[in-house]
Formats: C-alpha cells, sequence, structure tokens
C-alpha cells in the first residue's frame, strides 16, 4: 500500500510475530517500509533563505510512504495455489494486512513518544494491491503476479452528509462547544478497533465520567434524559472493567460489557448532535 506521507519508522524491514505468540515463535509477517519522493522534499527543506511566495504555487512535492506486508507464517504451496489464493483474495486480506502495520505503527508512537504517529485506515491509501511473490522479490515491494483493489465509493444519504456539517459550523461558529467526551469517546473508540481492549476499558471509564459531567449541562440535556440515566447505570460495571483492564486482559464478559458502554455513549452524542441541530 501508499499512503500520501512519510510512515515514520525507519525505512527497513521488521519481522513482527502474531500478538499471542511466544518470543521464540518463528516470525507471521514480514514488514518492508519505504519512504519515495524524499529527495525532492529534503531540498527544499534545506533552503533557510526566505524568499518571495508566488501568487499562485504550484503544489509543494512531498514524500510519500510505502508498506509491503509479507505473509510469512504459511508459505503457498507453489505457483498454482499462490494462483487460486489471489484469484479470491480481496479487501479481507487487505484488511489484515492493514491491522499489521497498524501493530507496528502503534509501537513507533510508544518507543518514540510521540502522539502524532497515527494508524492508517483503507481511505488513507493512495494505491492498495494484493499478490504473489517469492524472496527478495516481495521484500522490495515487487511480485509475481498482483492487482490493484479499488475502493468502493460509498454513498450517504443527504442527511447523514449534511449533519456532520451542521455539527462543525456550529462549533466553529461559536454556537455550540465542543465536549471533553466527545473527544475521549473516539480514542477509546480507537483502541477498541485496534484490539488494545485493556486501553479502551480505560479510556471509557473517562469517557463515561466526562459525558457523565458535561451532558447534563448541556442545551439538548432535556432530550437525552432517558440516555443519561442508562449512562448512570453503567457507571458500576465499568469501573470494575477499568480496574480489571490494570491487572491484566479483561475476560470476555467484561469486554463485552465495554463495547455496550461504549457503544452508550456514542449513542447519546449523536442523540445530542441531532438535538442540537
Amino acid at each position: 500500500m501508499e499512503l500520501p506521507w512519510a510512515l515514520g519508522p525507519p525505512d527497513g524491514r521488521y519481522l513482527l510475530r502474531r500478538p499471542t505468540d511466544p518470543p521464540d515463535a518463528a516470525p507471521a509477517h514480514v514488514l518492508v517500509l519505504s519512504t519515495l519522493g524524499a529527495a525532492e522534499r529534503r531540498r527544499r527543506l534545506g533552503q533557510r533563505r526566505r524568499r518571495p511566495a508566488e501568487p499562485e504555487p504550484e503544489p509543494t512535492p512531498v514524500a510519500t510512504g510505502r508498506a509491503t506486508i509479507i505473509d510469512v507464517g504459511e508459505p503457498l504451496a507453489g505457483e498454482a495455489a499462490a494462483q487460486a489464493w489471489l484469484a479470491g483474495a480481496g479487501e479481507e486480506e487487505f484488511g489484515e494486512a492493514l491491522a499489521v502495520l497498524n501493530r507496528a505503527l502503534h509501537a513507533f508512537r510508544l518507543v518514540t513518544a510521540d502522539p502524532y504517529v497515527h494508524e492508517i485506515v483503507r481511505d488513507h491509501t493512495l494505491v492498495a494491491r494484493i499478490g504473489f511473490g517469492v524472496g527478495e522479490q516481495v521484500a522490495e515491494g515487487q511480485w509475481t503476479e498482483a492487482h490493484e483493489l479499488v475502493a468502493v465509493e460509498r454513498k450517504l444519504r443527504r442527511a447523514a452528509v449534511l449533519q456532520p456539517q451542521a455539527h462543525l459550523a456550529a462549533i466553529l461558529n461559536g454556537r455550540q462547544r465542543a465536549l471533553a467526551c466527545e473527544e475521549l469517546t473516539l480514542r477509546a473508540r480507537l483502541d477498541l478497533d485496534h484490539g488494545r481492549s485493556r486501553e479502551a476499558a480505560l479510556q471509557v471509564l473517562v469517557a463515561l465520567d466526562a459525558a457523565l459531567a458535561e451532558l447534563p449541562l448541556d442545551p439538548a440535556a432535556s432530550e437525552l434524559s432517558k440516555r443519561l440515566d442508562e449512562l448512570r447505570s453503567r457507571r458500576d460495571s465499568t469501573a470494575l472493567a477499568a480496574q480489571a483492564a490494570l491487572a491484566g486482559e479483561l475476560d470476555l464478559d467484561t469486554l463485552a460489557s465495554v463495547v455496550v458502554t461504549l457503544g452508550r455513549i456514542e449513542s447519546a452524542l449523536r442523540a445530542r448532535a441531532v438535538a442540537s441541530s
């Protein structure tokens, strides 16, 4: 896949085991990262002198990133097997590869203590390809055979398009304030979607407490009374889930409770947006 920015980790090859594998297990994936077009950008950054800006400047060339995720856990038996696999491979397999890349980006954010490194989603990619090859061929981002995946454009109802625009306009012009619980809820959703259940449980507790403090003071609170009662009823179970997360991985029942609570907070925030629009 190619992205419209340099990914962050130094170019090179990285071995990844599955999160549940022991440290001595064989690698499941090889991640190859490379930066494209960086030379032009470095030259521009090196020019420290001030110079006049053109009235209609051309777009500035920027570096792009390429990530190749190679599944080495279960090598294909031969070209015939590879052809059969490729014939049925598509977005599901690409999504699995994207999860591998996001694990690496998350680790890079932690080791560099850089909060601005972020995971990516399918819509971020400039190009998505899936294929097969051998040895050094795939390690260099090449292949024996591959095809490009074309993302299907989602058609949204007019109301679904206009409602976020109205909410954005209300925040930008000061008619409505952004809530801390909105941001905290988004962070919890990101952790949950990327399999970080312990972080999600802790984040959901903070998001819930913020929602219970902020939403009753909102002008739309009268429309949210039943939702607020439900959120209050989930506070104890959410606190227990967060406490369990401090001790280790969550069991399935506790994780399910976290998922439900997060969904209820998201529903309350959507109802608030509708009532305020």
